[in-house]
């Protein structure tokens, strides 16, 4: 009797012994950092990994020892169907448990993609396509099928997407990409609208969308905006052409080569604002907030023409004799002395061309 008890005895020791080695060894492995290449290695979590594949992964690239116990960490904290797909950054000194918070945490690696304020529809479909790094399937579809597969609800997709620095995971596509820009510009185009000035000469949010584009192509000055704005708010109040070059080279094309010609200012086409007494019937480009703003809250005054100075800022002038006289100025270089004093100081920024030069010098 006395040695089954010393047996059984002698059994309870060893297994506690041998459980205690186990939980030391378990605490051993949570303590001890993970094995990289490099100070800093990228790895990626595909859609519908298991706890049980990525601890083999790992332990099978050496950055872990034990795939059995890194998957037992991942049940004993309840993180086992935790797993979020996408590119993880993983730094030298992590320790398992960091690893595994970092691959459950959703917080991949990001990639840019910037659309910038005046770049038109295309242009910001070929940045998307530009980065490399997303699915990309609308490049070569017509302006219809985009729009269908979208979901916009327009009969022509430019000016429709927000310009902004958009951020998303690798191969993230470009239809997620433009619906994301298109529900942007959806948003501030309707909070806009909403809080506009009284009296505007424009009665749909989707006209406030094209004549921000046309300011937004005039000028890259933020203090000009509202001032652009207010010129233009003022021709059609009193049914002038707003006679604006963007528009030109917007209706041309790939034919525009850099110059505007007579036989441009003309043409009849839809885009020619030197022909049609309104707006054209879309947007030009795409628009910021600020030129959406500016539209919606013109400056007020009794200017009606303005032209380039050659600094990136213009000179505003409210009579056309004047304006005539800033052209040969400004333009032609010739000594005009009828220029009021215009106060500079707005901030340096590339400008478009003037609504009027075109008119006066081609």
């Amino acid at each position: 009797m006395k040695t089954l008890v010393t047996t059984l005895l002698a059994l309870a020791i060893a297994g506690g012994a041998l459980a205690w080695g186990g939980w030391s060894l378990y605490q051993d492995f949570l303590a001890t950092p993970v094995q990289l290449e490099e100070d800093r290695v990228v790895y990626r979590v595909p859609e519908g990994a298991t706890i049980r594949g990525v601890a083999h992964e790992l332990a099978d690239r050496g950055w872990i020892r034990s795939r059995f116990l890194f998957t037992m960490h991942a049940y004993e904290s309840e993180q086992q169907n935790a797993l979020k797909a996408g590119e993880y950054a993983l730094e030298a000194g992590m320790k398992p448990p960091e690893l595994l918070a970092r691959l459950t945490s959703g917080q991949s690696i990001q990639f840019p993609v910037t659309i910038v304020p005046g770049m038109t529809f295309r242009e910001a479909l070929a940045a998307v396509e530009d980065a490399e790094v997303f699915d990309t399937a609308l490049t070569d579809l017509s302006d219809a099928e985009i729009l269908e597969r979208l979901g916009i609800e327009a009969q022509h997709p430019e000016g429709w997407l927000y310009p902004d620095t958009y951020l998303f995971d690798r191969d993230a596509t470009d239809v997620e990409i433009l619906t994301r820009a298109y529900q942007r510009m959806r948003d501030v185009l309707d909070e806009e609208w909403a809080a506009r000035s009284d009296g505007l000469p424009i009665d749909t949010p989707y006209e406030a969308l094209i004549l921000a584009s046309i300011v937004e192509k005039e000028t890259g000055r933020a203090g000009e905006r509202p001032r652009i704005a207010g010129v233009f708010t003022r021709r059609l109040e009193q049914g002038m052409k707003l006679q604006t070059d963007p528009t030109i080279i917007y209706g041309l094309g790939d034919e525009f080569d850099g110059d505007i010609t007579r036989e441009h200012l003309r043409r009849e086409t839809p885009y020619n604002t030197y022909v049609i007494p309104a707006l054209p019937p879309t947007p030009i480009a795409l628009p910021g907030r600020a030129a959406i703003h500016a539209v919606l809250h013109p400056a007020d005054g009794d200017e009606l023409f303005f032209v380039a100075r050659g600094d990136g800022s213009h000179y505003f002038s409210a009579t056309l004799e004047e304006h005539n006289c800033a052209v040969r100025h400004y333009q032609l270089s010739q000594p005009c002395a009828d220029l009021r004093e215009e106060a500079a100081g707005e901030p340096e920024a590339p400008a478009a061309d003037d609504p009027e030069t075109a008119a006066a010098d081609a």
